[in-house]
């Protein structure tokens, strides 16, 4: 996904090299993101620190790496209790810096350019005063600085990648009556073979007295665009063996005895 999004847009010098050290707790955050529905478009404001929601509270505990991940301070989702829930940083040769937490309904994640500990017992360090010269370009560029690039995917304006929007509701009688015959008569009319009507009605479809229970239904897994989604395709073509093997056999003169045989027919 990577090399793949690296070959649109602007990122800053050593991206590819340093997706060849990528970790395995790296690969677990971006292949969760993926998971639930991120785009290879949508990849290029992750690595740029856009501000990332998904609605998957267990993203937080799964993100908690024994002996690598770190508490952290930070000023997002200040709602949250902070120390029932406190911000977790990791550092990795992609993520740099990957900071995320809780939210109301799920997790957020941020990929930051440079590393701070502040709010901790140790001293401030020459990476806090960059991470201060990152704030300072954030709030003239209103772009958040994360470790490839700027991205305008901030806290305000967040990435929000399978948002649980399930809302349930009933229809009054009335309504569902009538929501009910305007179903009936549509599948009637769409009900078209390539038989004839007389071997079609001898087959009629289901009988599905509730068609407008199904209406709302969400779809099971990752029903969405794909991966890709609307980005760019690339084609890169090599030589095929086994074609160019077909090839050569179609073209080969035929043997011998075989034209031989035919001579004498």
């Amino acid at each position: 996904m990577i090399e793949i999004t690296a070959r649109a847009g602007a990122y800053r010098k050593g991206l590819l090299a340093a997706a060849g050290r990528l970790s395995p707790e790296e690969a677990v955050i971006i292949a969760d993101l993926e998971g639930n529905g991120l785009q290879v478009p949508q990849l290029h404001d992750v690595l740029c620190g856009g501000h990332v929601l998904v609605d998957d509270p267990r993203l937080y505990e799964r993100w908690r790496f024994a002996g690598i991940s770190h508490p952290r301070v930070s000023s997002h989702h200040h709602d949250i209790d902070k120390k029932l829930y406190p911000d977790i940083g990791m550092r990795g040769h992609v993520v740099r810096e990957k900071l995320h937490g809780r939210t109301a309904q799920g997790t957020w994640v941020q990929l930051e350019k440079t590393p701070a500990a502040f709010g901790g017992s140790k001293l401030p360090r020459p990476s806090d005063f960059r991470h201060l010269m990152d704030y300072v370009v954030y709030r003239i560029t209103r772009s958040n600085v994360g470790p490839w690039g700027l991205s305008r995917m901030t806290e305000r304006r967040p990435m929000y990648l399978s948002p649980n929007l399930a809302m349930p509701t009933s229809l009054t009688p009335p309504v569902a009556r009538a929501l009910t015959r305007a179903l009936h008569r549509i599948e009637e009319d769409d009900d078209v073979t390539s038989v004839s009507q007389d071997l079609a009605a001898r087959f009629p479809p289901p009988d599905r007295p509730d068609l407008g229970g199904e209406l709302g239904r969400t779809l099971s897994g990752r029903a969405g665009r794909g991966l890709f989604g609307n980005s760019e395709v690339w084609v890169t073509e090599t030589a095929s063996g086994s074609a160019a093997a077909i090839l050569h056999e179609h073209h080969r003169p035929p043997p011998l005895e075989t034209r031989r045989t035919g001579d004498s027919t």
